[in-house]
């Protein structure tokens, strides 16, 4: 049973994260994609028209399956049964820095510390993915699962472990990889029944991929087509390590070799468990790098795009993080101890590295019983004194009284364009609040190193119509798409159906 102590610090912890600092999005990225297939799987009758759902890649994962279950039994909206998911695994992430910290020699106000710091979370460039994810995706729910497994395999207890490991296996495959691979090491160390949850996972996941309503099938072998490798590099390039600048790579080496020197430090108290964990998965991190280089950006294998596997970068950040937060904790030297700690808080200050250093100085020069009040003090004061913004608000009362209107107004098969909203995100955040089809926008062609007939639909339909901008004399071409509604920023002289500060709309036919 958990001691209330911990309890306590976990809960706090996990709502400091939600509501304070790194905080939560809605409809800002990756969920502009899954809510509407959500919507239409929920009622086959809503956007219907929509190219996202036509052809969708939600069949590997159990995401859909738990939220359409529990909206199914509470009543409750997708938005509120997906951050209770998603607050409810942040939860088992902190829980599973603790456990780490604690195995690592730690007793729990310095151990709460580490977790705290590395609960600030971090962008890992290149591979664009965060430590903490702002909003409620499958990899979100993953990752926090996975440090949990990682926590519980440090206490050795492996069948725990392997449960934690297995649900987030359910919820997102691919981030599980690196760490399968990592804990199949330790294989020999736990008994085999300790296995069971993992291999349950995959049956599950396997199941639940054939009960899948038919749609546009994900290929896994075969060499990306030039088309293919042009439309990936134009949306998704972030797949591409050719495309990341060399400063990107030299980056992840450096925090590699920060987290390599705090282990030398710690290399004492690291049980194999720990080694494996917070070195060897770091390690596969690297790794993957020159990995990913030769399998698809000179082999042009298909599957890799769809993996990602650059995205195991994250292992070597958070690793880094709390290895860093635990030397600077043990740390017998004032000066050691604010060097280490202001590197544990770098990656969550990004563009404010004095406020990194000012919180490692303070953390290190406090008495050790008061280094959590520091660490807390770090989710207030980097987003204020330090400046950080980690998303933008994109909800506007304009948008919301225009996606309200179209919900009242319009027919569920009418399908609208916003040929001047460029790279905007809106056009995603209308679909989802109108539950009315987009027929292109920027952010739902993020499926395009998913599904290839996807990607050609998504390419012609964003070439015809936002890619050059708005045109008066395409009007009889946006008919002759299927659009029934257009969206300007800014009314033509025509009278518009709708308008508003932020948005005018033009019916077609």
């Amino acid at each position: 049973m958990i001691e209330w102590r911990v309890a306590l610090a976990v809960t706090g912890l996990a709502l400091l994260t939600f509501f304070q600092f790194p905080g939560h999005t809605w409809l800002q990225q990756d969920t502009q994609i899954y809510v509407p297939i959500l919507e239409h799987q929920r009622d086959a009758s809503v956007l219907r028209n929509d190219i996202l759902v036509q052809r969708s890649h939600v069949a590997y994962t159990v995401y859909d399956e738990v939220a359409l279950l529990l909206r199914g039994a509470t009543g409750a909206g997708f938005r509120e049964v997906l951050a209770a998911q998603q607050l409810v695994t942040r939860a088992f992430g902190v829980w599973g820095l603790l456990m780490l910290a604690e195995a690592l020699g730690l007793s729990l106000a310095p151990a709460v510390t580490v977790a705290a710091i590395c609960s600030l979370g971090a962008r890992i460039a290149g591979p664009e993915v965060l430590t903490l994810e702002y909003e409620p995706t499958p990899r979100a729910f993953a990752v926090p699962l996975l440090v949990c497994a990682m926590g519980l395999a440090a206490r050795r207890r492996y069948l725990a472990a392997s449960a934690a490991a297995g649900a987030a296996f359910l919820y997102h495959a691919p981030t599980m990889l690196p760490f399968l691979c990592a804990y199949a090491l330790l294989v020999r160390r736990a008994r085999l029944v300790a296995l069971a949850p993992l291999a349950a996972a995959v049956a599950i996941l396997l199941l639940a991929a054939h009960s899948q309503a038919p749609g546009e099938g994900q290929s896994f072998f075969g060499a990306l087509s030039p088309a293919q490798q042009m439309l990936q590099h134009v949306r998704t390039a972030y797949c591409w390590i050719s495309t990341w600048p060399a400063a990107t790579v030299a980056q992840h080496l450096l925090i590699f070799a920060v987290l390599v020197a705090a282990s030398a430090r710690l290399w004492r108290v690291m049980t194999p468990e720990l080694r494996v964990f917070l070195l060897v998965l770091p390690a596969l991190g690297i790794l993957s790098m020159p990995l990913s280089w030769l399998l698809l950006d000179r082999w042009k294998w298909g599957l890799l795009p769809q993996i990602q596997p650059m995205r195991a970068l994250l292992f070597v950040t958070l690793a880094m993080q709390l290895m860093t937060a635990v030397a600077g904790v043990t740390a017998k030297r004032r000066w050691e101890a604010a060097i280490w700690f202001s590197l544990a808080f770098a990656p969550s200050c990004r563009s404010a590295p004095v406020i990194a250093v000012a919180l490692g100085v303070a953390a290190a020069l406090v008495p050790t019983r008061w280094a959590p009040a520091v660490a807390l003090a770090a989710f207030f004061a980097i987003p204020s004194l330090g400046g950080v913004v980690n998303y933008p608000n994109l909800h506007t009362p304009e948008l919301a009284q225009l996606s309200d209107w179209a919900r009242a107004n319009t027919s569920k098969d009418a399908v609208f364009l916003f040929p001047d909203a460029g790279h905007g995100l809106a056009p995603g955040i209308f679909r989802s609040e109108s539950l009315r089809a987009v027929y292109v926008d920027w952010k739902g062609g993020g499926q395009v190193n998913y599904l290839r007939e996807f990607g050609d639909d998504w390419w012609f339909r964003w070439q015809q119509t936002v890619a050059p901008g708005f045109r008066q004399e395409d009007m009889p071409k946006y008919n002759g798409l299927g659009i029934n509604y257009i969206v300007l920023a800014k009314p033509t002289a025509e009278a518009p159906l709708f308008e508003n500060a932020g948005f005018a709309v033009y019916r077609l036919r």
